[in-house]
């Protein structure tokens, strides 16, 4: 009983040992011709731009502040920005300056007597609405080194709808055209100045001389009497 028992055990404990061996030996074959895994999962598609790539898709700013709305703008920069400024006129200072009449100002030195960071008050420039709009998005890319702690804010309809509600709020340059316009402006100028350096532009088709003016140009010119010639032999 024993040697029948000692003798069904080795066979399994042997073909355990057997299906390891095959087991470790098919792994290393089917590896071997198994391509290596890419390091980019599957394939680009031309056209598509990956988020994150290529900058923020988007209408230009000029589009965007065409259609803003400035109560938005208020509450959006009350709620997001009036822990640390002000933005009525001869409001007072808090954390960061009173912000009534900084479009158009110099950056980092539009509010008299505040504390700017090296970083802002020498970074050159005006608040134009593309600064304004860059700084809103990324302080601390827009000005390496700030004291702004705010992160930033990524929705460009928002930094719009803040932009124009601080130009009510004590004035500003001229919103910038939408590119579509400025792209047409041109093309406009240029079909003004090519009819006006054309003589013929506008001008309709040169009408063709009818049969009294064919005869007048065909028969010459008598002084006296014009004598008939029917009948003459």
């Amino acid at each position: 009983m024993d040697d029948r028992f000692n003798t069904a055990a080795g066979w399994v404990l042997f073909s355990g040992v057997v299906a390891l061996g095959l087991s470790s030996v098919s792994a290393k074959y089917f590896h071997a011709d198994r391509p290596e895994r890419p390091e980019a999962m599957g394939f680009p598609i031309e056209g598509v731009v990956e988020e994150g790539a290529g900058g923020e898709a988007g209408p230009d700013l000029g589009t965007l502040l065409a259609s803003a709305d400035a109560a938005a703008g208020e509450k959006a920069a009350q709620g997001r920005c009036g822990t640390c400024h002000t933005f009525d006129q001869g409001g007072a200072a808090k954390q960061g300056p009173n912000l009534w009449a900084v479009m158009g100002k110099p950056i980092g030195k539009h509010a008299a007597g505040f504390a700017y960071s090296s970083a802002l008050s020498g970074h050159g420039g005006d608040w134009t609405f593309e600064n304004m709009d860059a700084w809103l998005k990324s302080p601390k890319a827009f000005a390496p080194g700030t004291k702004m702690s705010f992160a930033g804010l990524s929705n460009a309809e928002d930094r719009a709808n803040i932009l124009l509600y601080l130009k009510q709020q004590g004035g500003g340059p001229e919103l910038p055209a939408p590119a579509a316009a400025a792209a047409e402006a041109p093309a406009a100028g240029a079909a003004e100045d090519a009819a006006a350096g054309d003589p013929t532009a506008g001008a309709g088709p040169a009408e063709k001389p009818g049969p009294e003016a064919a005869g007048a140009v065909a028969s010459p010119a008598n002084d006296g009497p014009t004598k008939s010639t029917v009948g003459v032999q």
